[in-house]
């Protein structure tokens, strides 16, 4: 039998309690993000105490959980409301520090087993499942909403209408879709660190998936740098500090993301109506203010702001540079044209995943007697959806001829980049 190395024993000892460290880290880590942003935005003068509960539906959102709205607005009177939005600050806080936390035991190493990396992840998944369970069970409140002393405020005591609405996560679907969250933060981490360990029979992978997938992560993060910089700029400009601090914690990569996009050439159809705004800059907001469904791309945003088409230039240095660490980073034997095709598909890859994440809806509506909108601002809509399909399709041509020019101008680096790491052989006994 061969001896193992103190990487092996290690690895071997992965226990329930690294297990709950990496949980704990992650589930605190978005707890605390959510909390601060959410303080930021106002929310700690809701009533009833209801502060940490909409800490806790935040984080579910975050992970992918369903939290539902419900209104009551007594027997003669009907109240309707939807949200669905994913507070992706939040979302990418946690991912960072869970990937961090399940990456650790797995240091210094080239190969492991696809079993010993099944079983760490079981061990996580479990208890995150657990985790899940309960900020469900916890994400739940009912707010009472006043009317107002004027002519409505006398209309709906007569008729014993007292608007309420409240949420409550689905706790089924929070826990599917948590789980899917965290197996796809987990699979990513593998496939972007390059320090991570692979089943020897997935090396063959590395030339293709990790050096393109690193760079299409590093590209994303670096948009939200980025955002994070000019939204503290025009903090200390502006003197909007908490408003901007509010969207640095909770939508800074809605919003980033939705700029990347939308510099390839998507576009993204939507609709603002009533009290309801979204937490990026005027020009959106104007944009989409409409009474009927607006468009957002470049064309319909320069109409506004000319330097909108700086973003084309924007994506094509980003696109360029995160082309170039994918060359250096990648084997020497991969070909130009194979550097574009590793980049056209992570880059359509991301996109989806941004257009999918990305999206925001939300409504509410009160009625007395059948009669909708009685309130006048008490009821309204938003929402923001990507042509899907032409977005993608956009990425994947960017990502080609950005791949295949990173490549040209990474030639005369000529660095080796990774290579393919065989699995060590067993030493007799």
């Amino acid at each position: 039998m061969s001896p193992e190395t103190p990487s092996d024993q290690a690895v071997a000892r992965h226990g329930w309690v690294q297990a709950l460290t990496t949980v704990l880290a992650g589930l605190l880590t978005m707890g605390v993000v959510a909390a601060l942003g959410l303080w930021a935005a106002g929310a700690t003068d809701l009533p009833d105490g209801a502060f940490p509960r909409v800490v806790t539906a935040t984080v579910v959102t975050a992970v992918g959980g369903t939290v539902k709205l419900a209104g009551n607005a007594g027997s003669l009177a009907d109240t309707k409301a939807g949200l669905t939005v994913i507070p992706l600050s939040v979302t990418l806080a946690g991912a960072l520090t869970t990937a961090a936390g399940f990456l650790r035991p797995l240091r210094h190493r080239a190969v492991a087993s696809a079993g010993e990396l099944a079983g760490w992840a079981a061990r996580v998944a479990v208890l995150w499942l657990l985790g899940l369970i309960g900020l469900a069970l916890g994400a739940r409140q009912k707010f009472s909403i006043s009317l107002g002393n004027g002519t409505l405020g006398d209309i709906g005591d007569l008729l014993g209408a007292s608007p309420e609405v409240g949420f409550e996560a689905d706790v089924a679907q929070t826990v599917l879709f948590g789980l899917l969250w965290l197996a796809g933060v987990l699979v990513l981490a593998l496939l972007v660190s390059p320090g991570a360990p692979l089943p020897a029979r997935l090396l063959r992978f590395h030339a293709s998936v990790r050096p393109a997938a690193y760079a299409v992560v590093a590209l994303l993060l670096v948009y939200v740098a980025l955002g994070i910089v000019v939204c503290l700029v025009v903090a200390a400009t502006r003197g909007q500090v908490t408003q901007s601090l509010a969207l640095i914690l909770l939508g800074m990569p809605n919003l980033v993301w939705l700029a990347l996009t939308i510099g390839l050439g998507a576009t993204w159809n939507g609709r603002v109506h009533g009290p309801f705004g979204l937490p990026m800059p005027h020009l959106l907001d104007e944009v989409l203010r409409t009474p009927d469904v607006s468009t957002l791309n470049l064309r319909s945003l320069a109409a506004y702001d000319g330097r909108v088409w700086w973003l084309l230039v924007v994506n094509a240095v980003l696109l360029l540079s995160a082309a170039f660490l994918m060359a250096v980073r990648s084997p020497s034997h991969v070909r130009a044209w194979q550097h574009a095709v590793h980049l056209a598909v992570a880059l359509a890859l991301a996109v989806l995943m941004i257009c999918l994440v990305g999206r925001v809806s939300a409504h509410y509506g009160l009625s007395l007697l059948g009669i909708g909108d009685v309130g006048g601002g008490l009821s309204g809509d938003l929402f923001l959806k990507p042509e899907l399909w032409s977005a993608v399709g956009l990425a994947a041509l960017w990502g080609f001829v950005a791949g295949f020019l990173g490549a040209l101008v990474a030639r005369p680096v000529r660095k080796r980049g990774e290579v393919e790491i065989p699995a060590r052989p067993r030493r007799p006994a």
